[in-house]
């Protein structure tokens, strides 16, 4: 799995000019799901980015964490994180896993933020979406599970 994690100063998705999901202060995250995914990786990535201390102390330094400063989660599907560019000038996405488990993954990710904790706001997986962000540093970090956890890499 990977992620796209931003720390904002308010975030939002809308849908066919309707929004479905808002945040304040906290993370927006962009999530991509491989086709070996596993229930594993899954929790790793939500407790890992959930866990992160980004937010600034009183000194400056990121020393807080998402609880520390009462912040929000909006997690965004985003199949494009799998996009190779290596040859042509046209991604090719065969690297991000089919709708079917790429959304049950989705969903499953959206229930462990609730479960720890961070219930999140969320687009709709496959929807043509727009994200809009007021990004906070800005602070964005590139999470992936494959350079993460003792697992082995898949062959890009």
């Amino acid at each position: 799995m990977k992620a796209v994690l931003t720390r904002v100063k308010s975030a939002s998705v809308a849908i066919g000019g309707n929004v479905v999901g808002s945040i304040g202060k906290g993370f927006l995250i962009l999530l991509g799901v491989g086709p070996e995914d596993t229930e594993a990786q899954c929790r790793y990535l939500a407790e890992k980015a959930l866990g992160l201390r980004v937010f600034e102390d009183e000194k400056g330094k990121m020393n807080l964490g998402l609880n520390d400063v009462g912040g929000q989660v909006l997690v965004v599907s985003q199949f494009t994180l799998y996009g190779n560019c290596r040859k042509g000038r046209r991604p090719s996405f065969t690297d991000a896993a089919g709708p079917e488990f790429g959304n049950k993954m989705y969903e499953r990710f959206l229930a462990i933020c609730q479960e720890l904790g961070y219930p999140p706001q969320h687009g709709q997986f496959g929807a043509d979406m727009q994200v809009e962000s007021i990004n906070d540093g800005p602070v964005t970090l590139i999470l992936d599970t494959d350079q993460l956890m003792d697992t082995p890499r898949r062959s890009n």
